[in-house]
């Protein structure tokens, strides 16, 4: 019996634009901005090996091809794929055969740079030579004989399959992907359907997760068709000037999900999935700090002073924004403390919630180091520099709870993109009197973004659920913790 009954593949729906992400629209723009300016730069360099690395190793992760301690995959990005750096109990292979998959499918990654690089179109030969290079080191993998029976078959490198591959689950059912006999026909129609969109102007993030699902739903190969869909995707973000699709082995069960809402007919769980992988590769390149040059000069520090000036001036209507938003946030909050406080004087009357909005002489002291230590978890850098607000939500009982929103610049180098983030923190007296504050919880891992160039009423009416959902969940740690 099968769950999933193969048919051929479907082009895009008619309604995909509906799917677009807003904050993914406003991060792109800045970054294509941004990234001229660290075109040439050492750390950018840097970090886009980083950003190969993490996807080289992850993509074998999430495929169960071999695991590693968390801690190890992250030594192996930042030091490189070396045996060297893996305890033999810090994975499940030999040591020698997880580093030399990883390399060749960093191999991979690599030359889908190049690719891009060179202009060439997406072509089945292609796709092929892809496959060749991941499974270079796999000899064999499972498929199904005439009789339906799970065998070994030899991995054809660079070849359609030539025995069926469909998975059974623990339950018995099967999922059907393309038979043998027709998966040339149906990769010929994926990549003229791909070229099409690609001339008619498709948004990456959505073509991104077509291209991605529907060669998922094929199934070409015997074994490595996981590892070439996030790599067709990626080279989507790629030839975009964006980053590698890379999803980690924490996203596992929501990438499963996306891909099974996909298989029936619903394709936003996975654009919502690519997108929010893509916003988070954005905040952190557009936290890196441009190169310090080797050569100093006066006129050289007083050419960048100005410059970093002409980059807080500019985009000052966003600030303008922010404080809407901010009196916004102000009033929802007091609303809740009026009824918070109400219910907590029942219990003890001197329990009670209430509304702060910093001062301008507050904001270089009070919370600095939590909304930083938000900014550093959440992988973006907050600029407290051009801009900071926050209004907190206060509530006393036993100890004080501070439910605090942070309205701070995003990037190391302004570029008129605000950004709000909330974290819960508890403060308590000591017995001789002290003010002890527990590490702020962070509260939202969706942190709020907007731009000079956006609409201020249409930001407040994206930042509305935003701020519900936020306040709801800030609330409910609150009451796990009494």
């Amino acid at each position: 019996m099968s769950s999933y009954i193969w048919h051929p593949i479907n082009d895009l729906p008619r309604n995909w634009r509906e799917f677009l992400d807003a904050d993914l629209s406003v991060l792109a723009l800045s970054w294509s901005e941004r990234s001229q300016q660290l075109k040439a730069s050492q750390k950018l360099k840097e970090f886009n090996e980083r950003l190969s690395r993490q996807w080289a190793i992850e993509t074998g992760i999430i495929e169960r091809i071999y695991t590693l301690d968390r801690g190890i995959t992250q030594l192996l990005i930042e030091k490189g794929i070396e045996a060297s750096l893996i305890p033999h109990d810090a994975t499940d292979q030999p040591t020698g055969l997880v580093v030399s998959i990883i390399r060749d499918q960093k191999e991979v990654i690599d030359g889908l740079f190049d690719f891009v690089a060179q202009r060439r179109q997406l072509s089945n030969s292609y796709i092929k030579q892809m496959h060749q290079v991941f499974t270079r080191n796999q000899k064999t993998t499972e498929g199904l004989d005439t009789f339906g029976r799970l065998v070994d078959v030899e991995i054809l490198r660079g070849d359609w399959k030539k025995w069926p591959n469909n998975p059974r689950r623990p339950d018995g059912e099967t999922h059907e992907y393309c038979p043998p006999e027709q998966v040339a026909s149906e990769m010929d129609r994926l990549i003229e359907m791909h070229l099409v969109h690609e001339n008619s102007g498709v948004s990456p993030e959505i073509e991104a997760a077509w291209l991605h699902h529907r060669f998922t739903q094929i199934h070409p190969f015997q074994d490595g068709n996981g590892r070439i869909a996030r790599a067709l995707a990626s080279l989507i973000f790629l030839r975009a000037g964006w980053f590698p699709l890379v999803i980690t082995n924490e996203f596992r069960e929501d990438y499963i999900f996306a891909l099974e809402q996909a298989d029936n007919t619903d394709l936003k769980p996975l654009i919502s999935l690519i997108s929010k992988r893509q916003i988070s590769a954005f905040r952190q390149a557009l936290s890196l700090s441009e190169d310090i040059p080797t050569e100093m000069s006066i006129q050289v520090i007083i050419k960048q002073s100005l410059e970093r000036m002409r980059q807080r001036k500019t985009p000052s209507r966003v600030f303008d924004i922010s404080t809407h938003v901010e009196m916004y946030t102000q009033s929802r909050l007091e609303e809740i403390a009026k009824e918070l406080s109400t219910s907590l004087k029942t219990i003890e009357p001197d329990y009670w919630a209430s509304v702060k909005i910093s001062e301008p002489d507050e904001t270089d002291y009070w919370f600095k180091g939590q909304i930083i230590q938000t900014a550093q978890f959440l992988e973006y850098f907050a600029n407290t520099r051009v801009y900071r607000t926050w209004v907190q939500l206060k509530i006393k009982e036993e100890r004080h709870a501070n439910l605090l929103f942070s309205f701070h610049g995003l990037g190391y180098e302004f570029s008129g993109i605000m950004a709000v983030s909330a974290f819960l923190e508890f403060r308590e007296e000591s017995e001789n009197g002290e003010n002890i504050a527990e590490k702020p919880c962070v509260v939202c891992e969706n942190i709020f973004q907007f731009s000079y160039k956006d609409d201020q009423m249409q930001v407040l009416e994206r930042f509305k659920p935003w701020l519900e959902e936020t306040i709801l969940i800030g609330l409910e740690q609150w009451r796990k913790q009494l």
